[in-house]
């Protein structure tokens, strides 16, 4: 019996561009902005093209790491010339096949809720591009950083990129408009379509530093904001109390 294909746009642009499309990408679908394009080469990034958060991020980065939402590994490959042993995991398939033909040594397809296979402990997670998205939802950030606990070595880190989005709300006079009673500002709807293939709806979540520190104090962690680009964009560390 043959098992549809799971539709995976990234991975398809990702491996298109691997295969020699320099011109590979996707297009972007979300609740709250214009369709964009994302081109596949932008995950194939070095050190140098990296705007300087991530470049924070990886110089922060300590003992085993765990690069989650790993993409083509661009942080994994950098973090491995470096000497850190780290595993990359990617829930789409073609980024997975990437990265091992790229040389990431470790690589896993599973998303972040996903328990790992053997009972491993990391002393860094690290979550770039907007990488806290991958909660999806505010009750999704709330059981991530639940189940964190249990991949973190004792003292171990999470390093992560958000954006405040608000802005995306503000009047003409800058006022904020959005709805009290509706469902957190931050948690977007996304899909992704590579040529005429549509992936499945995705939900991200972009978190303003308040609802991520007083989140990350409940669930545990001392919270330290590194770093903030002129996009709202910030890096923040969380770390696990003893």
């Amino acid at each position: 019996m043959s098992h549809p294909r799971t539709s995976d746009p990234l991975g398809q642009a990702l491996l298109a561009y691997q295969h020699g499309d320099r011109h590979a990408f996707v297009t972007v679908h979300s609740s709250v902005t214009e369709d964009d394009q994302l081109p596949a080469s932008y995950l194939y990034r070095t050190l140098w093209e990296m705007p300087e958060l991530e470049r924070t991020a990886l110089e922060e980065c300590r003992g085993r790491i765990l690069d989650a939402g790993a993409g083509a590994g661009a942080h994994a490959l950098e973090l491995q010339s470096r000497g850190f042993e780290v595993k990359a995991i990617d829930v789409s398939p073609g980024a997975v096949e990437v990265m091992q033909a790229r040389g990431v040594r470790a690589v896993a397809r599973h998303d972040i809720f996903d328990a790992p296979a053997t009972d491993e402990h990391f002393d860094t997670i690290l979550m770039l591009m907007n990488g806290l998205g991958l909660v999806g939802t505010v009750e999704g950030l709330e059981k991530f950083l639940m189940h964190a606990r249990a991949l973190l070595a004792p003292g171990g880190q999470i390093l992560a990129t958000s954006s405040d989005i608000s802005y995306l709300y503000e009047d003409e006079e800058g006022a904020l408009v959005f709805n009290l009673n509706g469902p957190y500002y931050g948690e977007v709807e996304y899909t992704m379509t590579y040529k005429d293939e549509m992936g499945p709806g995705f939900a991200w979540l972009f978190a303003d530093p308040t609802i991520l520190q007083d989140y990350a104090e409940a669930a545990g962690y001392e919270v330290e904001f590194l770093e903030e680009d002129d996009q709202q964009q910030y890096l923040a560390r969380l770390t696990l109390r003893a």
